[in-house]
């Protein structure tokens, strides 16, 4: 595989597509396995899965992925002609999720532009065994390969057999027996690279028919037929002996199709293109005659303009969008809003006494607010894709360590940004591996206790107000308090006498990096990895985590995260000429203190009292090394901030107001010269001044209650 060709965009159409398909077969198997078996549906969707799966990574040249897909294919085909009684269901969806875990393996590679050099070898002698011995116990009469399976297996009415009788011998005995069809295609307008997708298409039908002739001929080689295609329809004749319905099925699966036309036809239609070969006229200069290549006017009542309508793959209503141009679009949208609010707010501007300026200032700010909400809700997804997931992690411990442990979704059709999603799974697999290798207890252990033999873990999501809530509750054994405090004293990981320190302070040492109470190291825990991932996540997109436990009755894990790290809602403050925005979810007040409400601690820090209580101080001016700011505390403002259960009170020159703020990064020279602590960002103020967000986890790590 060339650089070149890695840059190509069929690649990430591969990529996706791929990506997609594993994913909805896991979930597949999953499913069937907890229902107890494979329905004919699944078996002939996982079928389906794979051979798509097999076709186009043969296209692509991964030859590795495609043998591991045929290996699949080929044991659900023996499933779905045998239907054998008794099967080992379990046994089955251990290699199947063993090759998709192979083939996600060769995409990382393929998306990192690695060579996708996995070895399947070892993968294949397993499922070649497996069939063998399928073979052996269930028997087949007659085995053959796929493309050419018993005609007595598929029904095919009569009426759709026609043809002249007294040619009826002449055509078996050039083509042998079997039904011809006439297809053609109209892909959706927004759907790109056309002659890609039909060959494609053709090639998955390789195998399924004996003879094929599709138009235009040279889509693989020629990349105008993609104007064609997107223009006339991509048509497609072949003979096969697969029964009506089955080689129906296979066209409706076809994504990104608007129109779909599928009607029997006479063997003799196909006498043109046999002829053109047997003279040896190359296949892509032969053209249908204009009555041979006109549309049906009466397509087969199997594809009528009802079907058509009820058909999911005839009328895509989704489409897929490379998130970095919603990131883009984001930010034109940002650029719009501060450009918008630079232009009503100007002083100039503000003086005209205009009655239909004002108007239509109002009504471009309705317009560009309802834009951003439209760019934000485009960018929200489902956390149903991660939470679902989970259910492979649950599965695969389970069978290892011989647990029962079921998984309780809900919520999961809460929706948060795209940017968000990718920073949480990670913390959700490790959170949920760590409840049932630590929390959940052993099937004996749970009984003598008077508890259900099954474990309990609850995934749980909800809105509360601009954040989400991620809630993983175990009814295991809960977390020990003592047993967490020695392993962090012998890894000195204590910042604070332990006397002062609360339950939840003590639960949360757990996710510090080399932190494990597990004696032994396993498969899945005892390094004192894994946790510390969920800390650092979280902190990336602005999250917290909250641990809370009960001994005997479980534990429970919050994640709070920011709906989106676009737009902030925030509080403008200055700091001698600086200016500052502060998350207004952070806020809990803002005061001037009195002089004799300010006082120092025995170590020197100053602190102001407020009900009966101290907080710690933090002077910006001081932190950021700002000139000319003020410094009494009585004629400044002190602004109480808190994340994470840690308060700190921010000492600033004055509040300039509250306003909604597109949230851009530092510039890269910034960075990279130095880590700035409690900075997330930046952003553009109205007046053409720039603003510093506030990363308020970073600030009340200066000085902490």
């Amino acid at each position: 595989m060339t650089k070149n060709f890695e840059n190509e965009p069929m690649m990430e159409v591969y990529i996706f597509e791929t990506t997609q398909n594993l994913e909805q077969l896991e979930q597949v198997i999953i499913c069937s396995e907890k229902n107890g078996g494979f329905s004919p549906d699944d078996v002939s969707e996982i079928f389906r899965f794979m051979h798509t799966i097999k076709g186009s990574s043969a296209m692509m040249l991964f030859n590795n992925i495609e043998k591991a897909a045929h290996a699949v294919e080929d044991i659900f085909y023996f499933i779905r002609e045998q239907k054998p009684e008794g099967l080992d269901f379990s046994a089955v969806s251990d290699l199947v999720l063993e090759c998709v875990d192979f083939i996600k393996a060769e995409i990382y590679k393929i998306t990192n532009k690695n060579e996708a050099d996995g070895d399947p070898t070892k993968l294949l002698d397993s499922f070649n065994l497996f069939l063998n011995e399928l073979r052996r116990i269930f028997g087949e009469e007659d085995p053959q390969s796929r493309g050419q399976p018993q005609k007595q297996q598929y029904y095919i009415p009569q009426e759709k057999k026609q043809g002249p009788p007294a040619d009826e011998d002449r055509l078996n005995k050039e083509t042998g027996d079997g039904s011809c069809y006439q297809v053609i295609i109209q892909y959706e307008d927004d759907c790109t690279m056309e002659n890609i997708r039909a060959y494609t298409l053709v090639f998955g039908l390789a195998e399924l028919v004996e003879e094929i002739y599709y138009l235009p001929a040279d889509i693989a080689e020629n990349h105008d037929t993609a104007a064609y295609i997107r223009e006339n329809g991509f048509e497609i004749y072949f003979k096969t002996e697969l029964g009506y319905e089955e080689i129906k099925a296979h066209f409706e699966n076809v994504i990104y199709v608007e129109q779909l036309l599928f009607r029997e036809i006479e063997d003799e239609r196909l006498d043109p293109f046999r002829r053109s070969q047997n003279r040896g006229q190359p296949r892509e200069t032969f053209v249908l005659s204009e009555q041979e290549s006109s549309k049906p006017a009466n397509p087969s009542p199997a594809f009528s303009e009802d079907t058509q309508k009820n058909n999911p793959s005839a009328a895509q209503k989704m489409i897929s969008v490379n998130v970095d141009k919603l990131d883009n679009l984001m930010n034109l949208v940002g650029e719009l809003m501060i450009t918008e609010s630079m232009v009503t707010q100007c002083p100039e501007v503000e003086m005209i006494q205009s009655e239909n300026f004002h108007k239509a200032s109002i009504e471009l700010h309705k317009i560009t607010v309802e834009l951003q909400d439209m760019v934000m809700a485009i960018r929200m997804v489902p956390l149903s894709t991660t939470f679902v997931k989970m259910n492979r992690i649950v599965r695969d411990m389970c069978k290892k360590l011989n647990r029962e442990v079921v998984l309780d979704l809900s919520g999961e059709e809460t929706e948060v940004d795209k940017n968000i999603i990718e920073h949480i799974s990670d913390p959700l697999m490790h959170i949920i591996r760590n409840a049932i290798d630590h929390g959940i207890e052993s099937e004996d252990e749970r009984l003598a206790m008077g508890k259900e033999k099954a474990g309990h873990i609850l995934l749980e999501a909800k809105n509360v107000g601009s954040d989400v809530l991620i809630v993983i509750k175990d009814d295991g054994r809960g977390l020990n308090k003592a047993r967490i405090l020695e392993k962090a004293r012998q890894n000195d990981l204590l910042t604070k006498p332990e006397e002062e320190m609360s339950d939840r302070e003590i639960y949360k040492l757990i996710l510090l990096p080399g932190f494990s109470t597990k004696e032994s190291i396993t498969e899945f825990s005892g390094r004192g990895v894994g946790m510390d991932v969920v800390t650092k996540n979280l902190e990336e997109v602005g999250g917290t985590v909250l641990v809370d436990s009960e001994m005997n009755r479980g534990t429970t894990i919050t994640l709070k995260i920011p709906l989106t790290l676009a737009i902030v809602e925030g509080m403008n403050i200055r700091v001698g000429k600086s200016r500052y925005t502060i998350p207004i979810t952070t806020i809990s007040e803002s005061f001037r203190p009195d002089q004799q409400d300010c006082l120092m601690d025995p170590d020197n820090n100053e602190m102001v009292m407020i009900r009966g209580q101290c907080f710690p101080i933090l002077r910006l001016h001081q932190h950021y090394h700002i000139k000319n700011a003020e410094t009494d505390l009585t004629k400044g403002i002190l602004i109480m901030v808190e994340q994470e259960e840690k308060v700190v009170c921010v000492f600033a020159d004055e509040l300039l107001g509250q306003q909604q703020v597109v949230v851009k990064s530092l510039p890269n020279y910034v960075n990279s010269m130095k880590k700035i602590l409690g900075l997330a960002g930046c952003t553009l103020l109205p007046d053409g001044s720039i603003s510093l967000i506030m990363d308020i986890s970073g600030l009340t790590g200066l000085r902490v209650q």
